[in-house]
């Protein structure tokens, strides 16, 4: 068996690692929310966004697997914060591909 070939370059895996994180609206609120707020998150977002606890755990999963929040999203036990330093480099990611782009 051949080895396979990378056809993507990491900067190209990781901006559509975070354009998929973001794109649902209730993500975006999420990260919206969490970026308003001067310390973590402790509590059930639940109360703050018009979603189900099920359905809200899946959108943090997606957001934490793409490395845009931490925190401990399994209940009972809740604390969400941005990741500041992958939001900073999607940020960068982004900024460049836009301008390569126009």
């Amino acid at each position: 068996m051949s080895p396979q070939v990378k056809k993507y370059t990491e900067n190209q895996e990781q901006i559509a690692t975070f354009a998929n994180a973001l794109g649902h609206p209730v993500r975006v609120a999420i990260l919206e929310l969490l970026s308003s707020q001067s310390c973590c998150y402790h509590g059930d977002l639940s109360e703050e966004l018009p979603i189900a606890n099920s359905t809200l755990s899946q959108h943090l999963k997606v957001l934490k697997d793409a490395g845009l929040i931490q925190g401990d999203i399994n209940p009972p036990k809740t604390k969400y914060c941005i990741n500041r330093q992958n939001y900073a480099f999607a940020s960068k990611l982004f900024s460049g591909f836009l301008q390569i782009v126009w």
